[in-house]
């Protein structure tokens, strides 16, 4: 496995470069960046929200801030990807880019199979990036944000030209657990176990949480939480309602357990998602 990273101080820009024979992302994944998933080779699955997408060679994922996916293996799990990572307060200093990337903001995310001359621009583009990133001259992260904006810009316009057409479903299992995905985005504020799911869902135990694995990247309890902490991230950074309601209100029986999740998940304490929010 070969990898190369780098991240600013203040977590606004970030890029990630790994050439592996075999990856899972290992924890529960949303930021408040944009993140820009250019697989250069090989085959993978992402999984976004409850969908299952199948991404090739070339093609380029963006999706937005909070939400919730995982990369898992395909059959030939053999890759190399590079991932950016950069908050839109970067994109340009004046909101010129809302136009300009439109396609972003309406959507969660866009997968974009672009045609052979715009793939030679996203691939030269992306050399450049890492070119940077690798010797850092003076302005190096500057420059390679620069760059990274063009990225999009050159996606966007390949978005606009052809929009993105839904995927068929992998297998009637991508299916039925697209389905109890979908059930616990809409219920994470209630009480919900494996068993309770299961027996809705007219599917065993054991099989709901093996194939709920292969299908999300995900186990079921790391869902459910991840679910429940992007919530609670959302009320504290737009309300002024106390950590112990919050907890309550997305699901979680004490604000004990609460706050012990919300770290694993985030790395942070709660508190910290309210100073950086609204209130204070």
């Amino acid at each position: 496995m070969t990898d190369h990273y780098y991240g600013n101080e203040t977590g606004t820009f970030r890029v990630s470069r790994r050439k592996a024979d075999s990856h899972h992302m290992p924890a529960s994944h949303f930021h408040s960046t944009y993140e820009i998933y250019y697989l250069m080779s090989g085959k993978r699955e992402f999984f976004i929200r409850d969908t299952t997408l199948s991404i090739n060679e070339g093609e380029v994922v963006i999706i937005a801030p909070n939400v919730l996916h995982r990369t898992t293996n395909a059959k030939q799990p053999k890759h190399e990807r590079l991932i950016i990572n950069m908050h839109e307060q970067l994109f340009s200093a004046d909101d010129s880019h809302k136009e300009a990337l439109k396609p972003l903001f309406e959507r969660d995310y866009v997968v974009v199979n672009a045609s052979l001359r715009d793939r030679l621009s996203i691939e030269s583009v992306a050399r450049a990036i890492l070119e940077e990133m690798l010797e850092q001259g003076p302005g190096f992260e500057l420059f390679a944000q620069t760059l990274a904006v063009q990225l999009l810009i050159i996606c966007c316009r390949h978005v606009k030209l052809s929009p993105m057409e839904p995927q068929a479903s992998l297998t009637p299992m991508h299916d039925r657990i697209s389905e109890i995905v979908r059930f616990i985005n809409e219920h994470y504020m209630e009480d919900l176990s494996l068993h309770s799911l299961a027996d809705r869902f007219y599917i065993s135990p054991y099989h709901l949480s093996r194939s709920f694995k292969e299908v999300t990247g995900f186990t079921f309890v790391e869902y459910v939480n991840s679910v429940r902490i992007k919530e609670a991230i959302k009320l504290l950074r737009g309300s002024a309602m106390k950590v112990n309601l919050i907890a309550r209100k997305v699901g979680f029986g004490s604000v004990t357990h609460f706050g012990r999740v919300f770290k694993s998940v985030t790395g942070n304490a709660p508190k910290y998602y309210r100073k950086i929010g609204s209130y204070g």
